[in-house]
């Protein structure tokens, strides 16, 4: 009888267990604000530079964060400036994000 007793106690404390531990989990006091990740700067070099479109075509690397291979592809810019620091043939790293079916680039740096 005390066995069943013990695991009647010890089965209706497992639900009532489980409950803290989400309330605990959904805490948002325990939030704590941080910023989002980057994805890392991709290399590539410069193939060719519009700025009467703000485009510049680029040969690059995979860039993981997008699913995207190596190749050779026209952007965007975010900031038509950054045009005005590359020319063709540089060697850049780059980072880009997606926007609707558009892609565009957000930041270049020369490489070393």
């Amino acid at each position: 009888m005390k066995a069943v007793l013990v695991s009647v106690a010890l089965g209706a404390s497992a639900p009532l267990a489980a409950q803290q531990k989400a309330q605990k989990a959904d805490d948002h006091d325990s939030h704590h604000p941080g910023e989002a990740s980057k994805s890392p700067l991709t290399n590539g070099e410069v193939r060719r530079v519009d700025k009467s479109t703000n485009k510049i075509t680029i040969r690059h690397g995979e860039l993981k964060d997008l699913n995207m291979p190596p190749m050779t592809m026209v952007y965007q810019v975010k900031d038509p400036g950054l045009l005005s620091q590359v020319k063709a043939g540089d060697k850049i790293g780059f980072r880009a994000e997606k926007s609707g079916n558009n892609y565009t680039v957000t930041e270049i740096t020369p490489s070393k």
